[in-house]
C-alpha cells in the first residue's frame, strides 16, 4: 500500500515545525498531491499535520501507472 497525500490547507499561520513538515512531505502548493510509501515515519508526519491534508491508500500499481500517466 502507498498513501496519497493532498495538500487541502494552506500552512500560513501555522508554526514554523508544521510547514517543514509540510515542506518535507514535498508539498508545495494548495491541491497538491504526492504519494509516498505507507510507513511509520510518514504516518506520524501526517498524524502531525491532520488538519493540512487529505490522505487516501492507494495501491501499489496505481502508483506505477500513475506514474506512467506523468512521464507520457
Amino acid at each position: 500500500m502507498a498513501l496519497k497525500i493532498t495538500l487541502v490547507r494552506s500552512p500560513i499561520g501555522y508554526s514554523k515545525r508544521q510547514k517543514r513538515t509540510v515542506e518535507a512531505l514535498g508539498l508545495r502548493r494548495l491541491h497538491q498531491s504526492v504519494i509516498k510509501p505507507d510507513n511509520p515515519a510518514i504516518r506520524g508526519m501526517v498524524r502531525k499535520i491532520s488538519h493540512l491534508v487529505r490522505v487516501e491508500e492507494v495501491a501499489e500499481n496505481a502508483v506505477t501507472e500513475e506514474a506512467a500517466n506523468v512521464s507520457a
